[in-house]
């Protein structure tokens, strides 16, 4: 094992988190539409939350690995954005403990609040929480505002490496359009998985025949904003570098590059779009189709796991600094040492048996 294949290892061990993340975000999706799949019945409505009540640990957990991986196989990544622009993922951070509050403490005797409050919690998170992290995802591709001086931490009076260029810390990203088409990218795919994962897990035929003509309402936008965010990727300039020097240049039809000289990315991307859209289409036009959240779900997840890789292999700029070209990061000059990552590979072998943890978990919990 070189250094080099640890990288490009633990660059595909964090995007597929990112994108296991993407996919678990149906629980915010299904909670963001609790209110019209429910059909104004108390009685539906509860039938959702207890739905999605046992799945939000996983989402949470997934959220809380991906960060780990991220912090232990790229520091410089983790200190840069998490430390830069720490708003946006505190924003992120709060939408997500609003949510466990509200589901561990609706039903509590005591409940000054009403149950109905804590419900509102759960849709203010389902929406808020999807479009905050496709605001965060898109920055790997429209690049942030950060500066980063290694020489730092040898001086003695300031040894911080990285920070922001401006006073924003990470708030200015929510004032980039190209940032919010990827969000709302995100944000319906979130409600389509919540959608068919509803009509999948709750035994109800007003809550399925609502389900079938949400899906047809979120499906559309869903499609405008991600061809839109496609296209706009592969036509924009990228942030290349070069191994041997170690500069970074732009690059022109960067990512359009990359799925050309990477075609499996290209044929994932392709049959990941296809199942998600095998899964949305069969559910819609099949009253009896109850298990396309399987389909789209694969879909979803080959399809952000292309991007996400796209983004970073191929000598490209995974978080492109809009300060500073040489600032960016790449997987190359963000990650950890040698040792650390081959530890961390051994350690990674446990994965496949955390999977099946969470295969068990998922079906023992219905």
């Amino acid at each position: 094992m070189t250094y080099e294949f640890l990288q490009q290892y633990w660059w595909f061990i964090v995007s597929l988190l990112g994108a296991l993340l993407v996919f678990m975000m149906f629980v915010q999706g299904a909670n963001s539409l609790m209110f019209s799949l429910g059909g104004g019945s108390e009685n539906e409505r509860r039938l959702i939350i207890n739905s999605t009540g046992k799945k939000w640990e996983l989402t949470f957990t997934t959220l809380v690995t991906f960060g780990g991986a991220f912090f232990a196989s790229f520091p410089l990544f983790y200190s840069t954005s998490f430390g830069g622009a720490y708003w946006v993922w505190m924003l992120i951070l709060v939408t997500f403990v609003l949510q466990a509050v509200s589901y561990e403490f609706q039903d509590k005797i005591g409940n000054f609040l009403g149950a109905r409050t804590f419900h509102w919690f759960l849709v203010i998170n389902g929406v808020a929480g999807p479009l905050l992290l496709g605001v965060a995802v898109a920055t790997f591709f429209n690049g942030a505002n950060f500066i980063v001086e290694k020489g730092n931490i040898l001086g003695g009076g300031n040894p911080i490496i990285s920070g922001w260029a401006n006073a924003s810390h990470g708030l200015d990203a929510l004032l980039n359009g190209w940032n919010w088409i990827f969000a709302l990218a995100v944000f319906f795919l979130a409600r389509i998985l919540g959608v068919l994962y509803v009509i999948n897990n709750v035994d109800n035929d007003n809550i399925r025949s609502r389900g079938a003509v949400r899906l047809v309402g979120n499906l559309v936008p869903f499609l405008v904003f991600f061809i839109v965010a496609v296209v706009y990727i592969m036509q924009k300039d990228g942030y290349a570098f070069d191994p041997a020097t170690g500069e970074i240049y732009i690059e022109p039809y960067k990512y359009f590059n990359n799925f050309c000289q990477m075609w499996p990315l290209a044929i994932t991307l392709l049959a990941g779009v296809a199942l998600f859209l095998f899964g949305c289409i069969k559910t819609i036009f099949s009253p009896t189709y109850t298990r396309g959240i399987w389909p789209a779900g694969i879909g979803a997840v080959l399809a952000v796991l292309s991007l996400l890789l796209c983004a970073g292999w191929n000598d490209t700029a995974y978080y492109p600094s809009t300060a500073d070209l040489q600032s960016s990061l790449t997987i190359a000059n963000s990650c950890s040492s040698e040792f650390t990552l081959t530890v961390m590979f051994y350690v990674s072998l446990l994965v496949p048996f955390v999977v099946g943890y969470i295969a068990y978990v998922w079906r023992k919990m219905g």
